[in-house]
């Protein structure tokens, strides 16, 4: 070996390796950009909603840092709350895709109130119609189309990331269970009236004990506990559930005793597609409002948008939001396409709200001293951005679980 050289490993030969084929992939992608026609007709519809309903209560619901309770009634009137759920059951009958749109176009007017249906669609009513029963489903699924909010209760003070390293028992009892424990960083927890509860059945099984349950508010024992006040997204509630001793009948048991684990997984996985679109709204509605401003902003004798350095800074955000959204789009036609998105949901939610920080900073310094106010809107996207990078799993998580598929 000659001075300064270093041996490596041969490098391996292409034959031995496991490579899809090209077919296999374009096989595996149906179109992602084009909408259809009811697509297109459902995003504009929400568009309106957004901006007939939503903005002229953003300011309110941010300085009370409360969603306005005469907004939700017409979150169902318009199918917002049920858009995946079978007919039967009072929904739409649509798809993911449908609900990215929906949340992309309501993150464009206000995070907050696009929150409320994300939630409700990707993480209650997606685990509830995959796994409950026929009786569950017409029990929940129809007061979940119609009147009633849901939340989902994972999270817990000791165990954000390590999800399932979460101490809340479930009991056994005559006919039913006892849980006891407190979950934390509950989304819509002011505002729901039915809670998917994760608690472990069997703790000397590990995560192999967790198991999903449907919890009511009024349930005996349950109370929803202090509600954080937050840096962005403030309007969306975000509290702590109590839970002492709450009797749970076995109706009740989301899915199999002990695939608690599988259940909250899956669901995250298209939950994430949910937090991108979320993540491409807010980027869209701050670079809408820096576009217009830069137009009728003068200095120096003409507007900000003829100075070419403006326009690149434009230019590069529009080009990395484009990026962002065909991630988030992919990973939904992928999802409704039956495919297992756990790598493009990760890859999703993990760039989108990347883009979104960086977008939103942007357009925030457009504006000069004026973005800093809350006189203007973009301050309130700035913040609102930072949550994408934490809620859901926070970025490294995301990285791990790309890492993790891209190496076994």
């Amino acid at each position: 070996m000659t001075p300064g050289s270093v041996t490596r490993p041969r490098d391996p030969d292409p034959s031995t390796l496991d490579l899809p084929m090209s077919t296999d992939l374009a096989l595996a992608r149906p179109p992602l950009t084009i909408l259809s026609d009811e697509e297109q007709m459902f995003r504009e519809a929400v568009a309106a909603f957004a901006a007939d309903e939503v903005r002229p209560r953003v300011q309110a619901m941010e300085q009370a840092a409360k969603l306005d309770p005469t907004l939700i009634p017409k979150y169902f009137e318009l199918g917002l709350m049920g858009i995946e759920v079978p007919e039967q059951y009072g929904g739409a009958g649509g798809t993911l895709m449908m609900v990215t749109l929906a949340v992309e176009e309501l993150s464009r007017v206000d995070a907050s109130a696009a929150i409320l249906a994300d939630v409700q669609n990707t993480l209650v009513n997606y685990p509830l119609s995959r796994y409950g029963t026929d009786a569950q489903k017409e029990k929940y699924l129809t007061q979940l189309t119609s009147t009633k909010v849901g939340a989902y209760a994972l999270s817990e003070p000791g165990s954000g990331s390590d999800a399932f390293g979460l101490e809340t028992r479930a009991e056994r009892t005559d006919g039913g269970w006892a849980l006891t424990g407190r979950k934390l960083w509950i989304t819509n927890g002011a505002e729901a009236e039915v809670f998917i509860v994760f608690a472990n059945a069997n703790p000397s099984a590990g995560y192999r004990g967790i198991t999903a349950f449907l919890v009511e508010r009024d349930f005996a024992g349950f109370t929803v506990g202090k509600k954080e006040d937050k840096l962005g997204i403030r309007a969306s509630s975000t509290t702590e559930l109590i839970l002492d001793g709450v009797p749970v009948p076995d109706a009740n048991v989301l899915g199999p005793v002990g695939q608690g684990y599988k259940i909250a997984i899956e669901t995250l996985n298209g939950g994430r597609v949910g937090i991108g679109a979320q993540m491409i709204g807010v980027a869209q509605g701050a670079l809408d409002a820096a576009t217009a401003y830069v137009k009728e902003r003068h200095q120096f004798g003409k507007a900000l948008a003829e100075f070419q350095g403006i326009q690149f800074q434009l230019a590069q955000a529009a080009t990395e939001l484009e990026a962002a959204r065909l991630l988030v789009y992919n990973a939904a036609r992928l999802k409704d396409a039956g495919q297992d998105i756990a790598q493009q949901g990760a890859m999703a939610k993990l760039f989108a709200s990347q883009v979104s920080e960086r977008v939103t900073s942007v357009c925030l310094e457009l504006f000069g001293g004026y973005g800093y106010t809350k006189d203007y809107p973009v301050e309130k996207y700035y913040r609102d951005a930072k949550i994408g990078t934490i809620y859901e799993g926070t970025s490294n998580m995301q990285l791990q679980t790309i890492a993790k598929m891209l190496l076994r």
